[in-house]
């Protein structure tokens, strides 16, 4: 019995169907990825830490005598001029008051010196009157002599007498002197806080400030006794300012002074230049927040950007730096997360035609985000970023947007 048409085309859309859903059922997605195609560009190797500012050369203002240093006539922040600006006034220190037995001494002391004094003017008119005598006795002797009724002998013994007298006048002036300076001196000891008299060239010492800056700290603000060389206040100039650095040791010998670095949230919104000076020959052992012995080192960095840029930057304030290790203008690179190792080596899964390819690639320098190839990969690729487990060599993959 012949086959309907209608039969035949029931048969083949059935088929057709089963054919259809067989294909469907068994056939592979291609994988969902993220792409990035390989370009060469300018590429960086930053060592970031962060940093705190501050005057590169600070003024001590300290006290040049003991004294009682009065209340500061300045505030921090204020703005000084050399010479002419006063930061501070030391009044010197005041006498001390005396206990019953320390003013019966020094009494004691005062009618001791005035007595020496007493003796030593009654010396003086005894010795003045041995002179007027003695000068008498010498003129009558030349008289005498001219007339040839005294002697040369005799001359010589009234002249002698003479001298002898006029030294002896001398020494009791001189004697005089010493025992008014000491009965003064017994005077001094008895004086009482608040009947000293002001000194000829006034009753303080006034400092003024040793440069142009701005007050960075005062030491004394209220009046108080202090003692010489007592710190009063802190001068700098905030327009010159340095950076320091706590690296890490082994960071620090992959620097070279000159180094150029980035000084970012520092509260502006530009980022500011700075060069590295100097890196401080001593390290020093620090623990770190996980508790791990670290070996830090101090660097210091010179802020290259105008004052300007910076009007609100000050001692003591907090900057993150990133210092530049190496760069270059033209380096093929890929991210870091498009790279995992195979082996040994690393690799790179590159995509042609839909289809990923393992690829070995020869790294150089890296940051935290792209690392250097130096062979394997050239400009221009499609590679993959974010390899999952699932993938190998012919694998179809397509873009993940």
């Amino acid at each position: 019995m012949p086959i309907k048409p209608r039969t035949i085309l029931a048969i083949a859309v059935g088929a057709a169907i089963v054919g259809g859903l067989t294909y469907f059922g068994f056939r592979t997605d291609p994988v969902p990825v993220d792409l990035y195609r390989v370009a060469a560009g300018p590429m960086r190797v930053t060592i970031d830490v962060d940093g705190r500012t501050r005057i590169r050369d600070l003024y001590e203002i300290a006290a040049p005598i003991a004294g009682v240093a009065q209340r500061s006539p300045v505030k921090v922040g204020d703005r000084v001029v050399k010479g002419e600006t006063v930061v501070a006034v030391v009044e010197p220190v005041a006498p001390s008051l005396l206990d019953a037995r320390s003013r019966l001494q020094a009494d004691a002391a005062i009618n001791q010196a005035s007595a020496a004094l007493q003796v030593a003017e009654t010396d003086l008119t005894r010795l003045l009157e041995a002179h007027t005598h003695a000068q008498t006795h010498f003129d009558r002797t030349s008289t005498l002599l001219d007339r040839g009724v005294a002697t040369m002998t005799q001359m010589e013994d009234a002249a002698q007498s003479l001298t002898i007298a006029g030294a002896a006048v001398d020494t009791a002036q001189a004697r005089i002197v010493m025992a008014r300076s000491a009965r003064d001196s017994a005077i001094a000891a008895v004086i009482e806080p608040g009947d000293a008299e002001p000194a000829a060239g006034g009753c303080c010492v006034t400092l003024t400030a040793p440069v142009d800056g701005v007050v960075l700290a005062v030491e004394t603000i209220s009046a108080r006794p202090v003692a010489a060389g007592a710190p009063l206040a802190t001068i700098g100039n905030s327009a010159d300012l340095e950076i320091v650095a706590d690296l890490l040791s082994s960071d620090a010998v992959r620097l070279r002074v000159g180094a150029t670095a980035d000084v970012e949230r520092w509260g502006g919104d530009t980022t500011l230049r700075a060069r590295l000076t100097r890196i401080e020959p001593t390290a020093r052992t620090s623990i770190s927040a996980l508790g791990i012995e670290e070996q830090r080192v101090d660097a210091l960095f010179d802020l290259t950007s105008p004052p300007q840029d910076r009007p609100a930057l000050g001692d003591g304030f907090s900057v993150f730096l990133r210092v530049v290790e190496w760069q270059d203008d033209d380096v093929v690179q890929v991210p870091l997360s498009a790279t995992f190792r195979d082996g040994k080596t690393w690799s790179v899964f590159v995509v042609t035609a839909g289809k990923v390819r393992l690829q070995s690639i020869t790294l150089g320098k890296r940051n935290t985000q792209v690392a250097q190839v130096l062979d394997g990969l050239t400009d221009g690729e499609m590679i993959l970023t974010h390899p999952g487990d699932d993938l190998a060599d012919g694998v179809s993959v397509v873009a993940r947007e």
